[in-house]
């Protein structure tokens, strides 16, 4: 066997058993790609996966946009965005994902209802594509954790992680552990959530966990009371914000998050639970049947132009439009 220099290189890592150094990332929608330059500026490889070459091409754009806001915003250099990027790498092929020791669904589809089937098949698939010590997470804010990897020969090696936008700046993460859930996987999560720099909320298996079922009855509740005329779309984001120091108001919240996956939200957990408060304002369906889902299209509660908010001076029975 022919031996090369670089295989006796001083500088080369040496990447031992049990040891964290790369991540794969399933599905690069935006909140994938939000994870993949946290977990890259915290000095570990990305693998994502996502449906075509095209698609991996307008990801590799965008990433490189994220970037330049926070460029312009002095909070990095050119050089670090440099290697921030040369850290990630797509790929159409599950194939690339098998040296990762951690991998994280991040699937994301327009259409209703609980995509749960769709994320099984995604497991079976890491599964299949993994060496058998990697953890396979979920992102998932609402669907139970067991009932996605009941579809796993190891469902010991699953968990939930569910990472709240915007990625880079709020500092929590919420781990989900089922009743299968090893130990081991526990502290491979743990471990990785301190190197990303992130405070892990332990959470017991709940559809929302805890952000996603506080949050839910505050925009619900917010529709109402513009709906009822008691207050503009401004005033209550305002009210909130200054009264109680939301970082955002309930409106540029769902905005930001994005009102179609609010409505998921709102589906899945009234499903679950059956109970009023999570059932959806009628308000929010009409805005998504009309794409005006948020920040992501240009408008939702509030109009965006050039990254800045602009208030929507009509009447809420036309969503706002004058």
């Amino acid at each position: 066997m022919t031996e090369r220099l670089e295989d006796f290189s001083l500088s080369r890592k040496v990447k031992t058993r049990g040891s964290l150094h790369k991540v794969g990332i399933v599905g690069a929608g935006a909140m994938g790609q939000e994870i993949a330059l946290v977990v890259s500026q915290a000095g570990l490889d990305v693998v994502y996966i996502d449906i075509s070459e095209e698609r991996i091409g307008e990801i590799n754009a965008r990433l490189g946009r994220l970037l330049d806001e926070i460029i312009s915003k002095w909070g990095m250099t050119q050089n670090e965005k440099k290697l921030i990027l040369s850290r990630i790498r797509g790929s159409v092929d599950y194939h690339d994902i098998f040296d990762c020791n951690v991998i994280i669904e991040t699937i994301n589809t327009k259409k209703r209802g609980t995509n749960l089937d769709l994320r099984k098949e995604v497991f079976k698939k890491i599964e299949q594509a993994v060496h058998p010590e990697a953890v396979i997470l979920s992102n998932t804010a609402t669907l139970m954790i067991s009932d996605i990897a009941a579809v796993l020969k190891h469902p010991e090696r699953a968990m939930g992680m569910h990472f709240i936008s915007p990625v880079r700046k709020v500092k929590i993460v919420e781990i989900v552990r089922t009743f299968n859930t090893s130990e081991a996987t526990i502290n491979c999560v743990l471990k990785f959530a301190q190197l990303i720099g992130k405070t892990p909320i332990n959470c017991g298996e709940s559809p929302g966990n805890v952000t996603t079922r506080m949050i839910v009855p505050i925009i619900n509740e917010a529709c109402e009371l513009i709906m009822e005329g008691v207050a503009t779309v401004s005033d209550v984001d305002l009210a909130m914000r200054e009264g109680y120091g939301l970082q955002f108001g309930p409106f540029e919240m769902a905005d930001r998050i994005g009102l179609d996956k609010v409505l998921k939200w709102m589906d899945n957990l009234y499903d679950e639970f059956g109970e009023l408060k999570y059932k959806p304002s009628p308000l929010i369906k009409r805005m998504v049947r009309a794409n005006l889902v948020g920040k992501r299209v240009g408008e939702g509660f509030y109009k965006y132009a050039d990254d800045k908010k602009i208030a929507k001076p009509g009447s809420i029975r036309n969503l706002g439009r004058a």
